[in-house]
């Protein structure tokens, strides 16, 4: 018997599957994705994403997080839908390239997806945290930071929102504030309600509050410093582990007040813009009409984020269903998109310009 080395195993793999590509390719052409989420337990987790959203076949009795679509390393979104189903994210940018990607998008990201959608359910308030940016990600061995918004879906009367300082902070204050305990007392805390808008930039510390529901746009990155975690203690009795000496690395100072709320001009049957910065522009389209998108100039995917009611989307040829919790991704080669709402549909739309 003959033994053969793991390159040559690996090599061989690599043609087969370049071959299979072309024969894909030249059968198929692409169309909107579906995905199969992932359900996450969360020690702060609740019931929400079930009995609010109606994603009911989470198999965890908490389920706190649930990635609607994600490139993360050894967490990818499989597809759902057409002849791609169960392919990775990366699979199917190494099969289409720019044509899902856009060029700009690839030529930047390649393989690797820049975003991660989720909805988050907070039973419980979850750990003050913050996020690193690009610099301080690649210079620890990460792709990149995490800079992430929120969208409200529903809020328990009361609910609260940190984000930011209320007032002016040193270094020296956060580290004596984590030591004695007491950093609450100078977080910006706000009230919540459905619909409210909150942009989190790399580096502003923050938490969500118990009772909140909320659909989170960010870098794709699962990385966080906990700063200070309510002196909570695990399913072990044993406290979580923070990272304060990251965190402090991380932190930006400057406090944001008297609203970290980000305010946009609600508007139906219209496309109303939310958050526009480098990493993602998202805009709101809160449909009881259809309504035709035209995408041809421009030069990214498009992501439809579901967070309330359902319809049909019609691009590349196919009318496929949305639904409340889920994200079609929309490649970049599709020109006219038409949303059709089956009475109501509240849609996150997503790119990269």
């Amino acid at each position: 018997m003959v033994k053969r080395d793991l390159a040559s195993v690996l090599t061989e793999k690599k043609i087969i599957f370049a071959e299979i590509k072309i024969l894909i390719m030249e059968e198929q052409s692409l169309y909107p994705l579906k995905f199969m989420p992932l359900f996450k337990d969360k020690i702060w987790g609740g019931n929400k994403i079930k009995d609010i959203v109606g994603i009911d076949y989470s198999p965890l009795e908490r389920c706190g997080e649930l990635w609607v679509l994600s490139g993360v390393e050894e967490d990818e979104t499989l597809v759902a839908n057409g002849y791609l189903a169960e392919c990775t994210l990366s699979e199917i940018i190494d099969m289409y390239t720019d044509e899902l990607m856009g060029e700009n998008n690839y030529n930047e990201f390649g393989e690797h997806f820049p975003l991660l959608l989720k909805i988050i359910d907070a039973k419980e308030k979850l750990s003050v945290q913050v996020h690193p940016d690009d610099k301080i990600a690649q210079s620890k061995g990460m792709d990149n930071g995490k800079t992430e918004m929120w969208y409200v879906m529903q809020a328990d009367e009361g609910a609260e929102i940190i984000s930011g300082f209320n007032k002016k902070m040193t270094k020296a204050e956060v580290v004596n504030r984590l030591r004695d305990n007491n950093i609450a007392e100078v977080l910006n805390t706000e009230t919540t309600e459905k619909g409210d808008l909150f942009y989190i930039p790399a580096g502003q510390i923050h938490a969500i509050g118990s009772g909140v529901l909320l659909a989170e746009i960010q870098q794709s990155s699962d990385s966080t410093y906990r700063v200070y975690d309510w002196d909570r203690v695990d399913d072990n009795g044993k406290p979580r582990d923070l990272h304060r000496a990251e965190a402090i690395e991380a932190l930006d100072l400057n406090y944001v007040g008297p609203s970290a709320k980000s305010g946009y001009n609600y508007a139906i049957n219209k496309t109303v813009e939310l958050v526009e910065c480098q990493y993602f522009t998202t805009n709101i389209i809160h449909l009881s009409e259809g309504l035709i998108k035209d995408y041809s100039d421009l030069d990214s995917f498009v992501i439809y984020f579901c967070v309330e009611g359902s319809g049909l989307i019609d691009s590349l040829g196919h009318r496929i269903p949305l639904r409340a919790g889920e994200a079609m991704l929309i490649p970049a080669i599709a020109g006219k998109t038409t949303i059709e709402p089956n009475g109501l549909i509240k849609i996150l739309e997503i790119y990269i310009q």
